[in-house]
């Protein structure tokens, strides 16, 4: 900052006055600093910055993947609100991972960000102490609970499986397996639908679970092995994401199996390809554009400190039926 001050003909003090409150500055000095902070390459030191002013213009956001679309979709919803109220979003991958996660958080929260976005309510007993600690807004994504951190924008993990189950009772199905990727809200669907198709006097459901991410290819594998065991005519499938399903429609198709007739299939996450298999298939959509909106509508709401605000925002969930169901 001194270098730029010599550069620009004025003090230390100006120039950090213009950068901070350019307003304040005549616009000749003004550009002058500015011409002088392009020459050096000057970056003003946020982190002070922040310790003096309290706000770095920073969000955290924890994500457990960032290739996958329910994530990264409505991450960019989030991102292009928050840009245009001036913040920059920092982001961690965790894997679904509790202690990546919170090492994460701690990480994240030693650079002082003026908020933080999380996915999923479920975080372990440490990394809940520092965001309670940390004093600023914090937004969980993806799920709901009567007691967030902060707030919470998501739907029912619990409702949209049971909807699952409710279609394939009235649609007369009498036998059901779920293909379950290994992360803690897919976990809560699978169960979730089992208990409501058993309670219905239909079961006991079968479970087949997979590893954390969802591939075509673990899809294709599991049908693979219901049919190894023996495939029961009337059995539907559901599957923690539309990706097991459209595996599970693949192998259909290489060994002659019709489906919805000889086995039917339930999707989760209507993503772009849904419409498109075939059949095409029967999903549960979530709004991941109006999921990010609404994060990152709660924090600016917190920032401007709106009086009674309601810390649980549920964007529900739409069951889209089609011809794999």
């Amino acid at each position: 900052m001194a270098e730029v001050g010599r550069l620009a003909g004025v003090s230390q003090v100006t120039v950090s006055r213009a950068l901070s409150s350019p307003e304040k500055v005549s616009p000749e000095t003004l550009r002058r600093i500015r011409d002088a902070v392009n020459q050096t390459g000057y970056v003003p030191n946020a982190v002070a910055g922040a310790l003096a002013s309290s706000r770095s213009k920073l969000i955290a956001a924890l994500v457990p993947s960032i290739t996958n679309i329910f994530y990264s979709s409505s991450l960019q919803a989030f991102s292009d609100i928050m840009r245009e109220q001036g913040y920059q979003i920092m982001l961690s991958e965790t894997g679904f991972d509790p202690e990546r996660e919170e090492a994460a958080i701690a990480a994240h929260l030693s650079r002082r960000p003026d908020a933080i976005m999380l996915t999923g309510v479920r975080h372990s007993a440490a990394a809940r102490r520092m965001l309670l600690n940390a004093g600023i807004p914090v937004v969980e994504v993806w799920d709901l609970t009567e007691t967030p951190v902060d707030c919470c924008v998501g739907f029912s993990q619990g409702a949209a499986a049971e909807a699952a189950a409710d279609l394939a009772l009235a649609s007369g199905y009498r036998h059901a397996v779920t293909v379950t990727a290994g992360n803690e809200r897919a976990q809560r669907r699978r169960d979730a639908f089992a208990a409501r198709f058993e309670t219905a006097g239909h079961g006991p459901v079968e479970r087949i679970d997979l590893g954390p991410s969802a591939t075509l290819g673990l899809g294709r594998e599991a049908l693979a092995q219901l049919v190894e065991r023996g495939l029961r005519p009337g059995t539907v499938v559901f599957c923690s994401s539309d990706q097991f399903a459209h595996g599970i429609l693949v192998e259909a198709a290489a060994r002659g199996l019709a489906v919805p007739k000889d086995v039917a299939v339930i999707g989760f996450g209507d993503q772009d390809f849904a419409t498109a298999t075939e059949p095409a298939l029967t999903t549960i959509r979530i709004d991941r554009q109006a999921l990010g909106q609404a994060a990152a509508t709660a924090l600016i709401q917190r920032f401007a400190g709106f009086p009674g605000l309601d810390p649980v925002h549920d964007v529900g969930f739409e069951l889209v039926r089609r011809g794999s169901a």
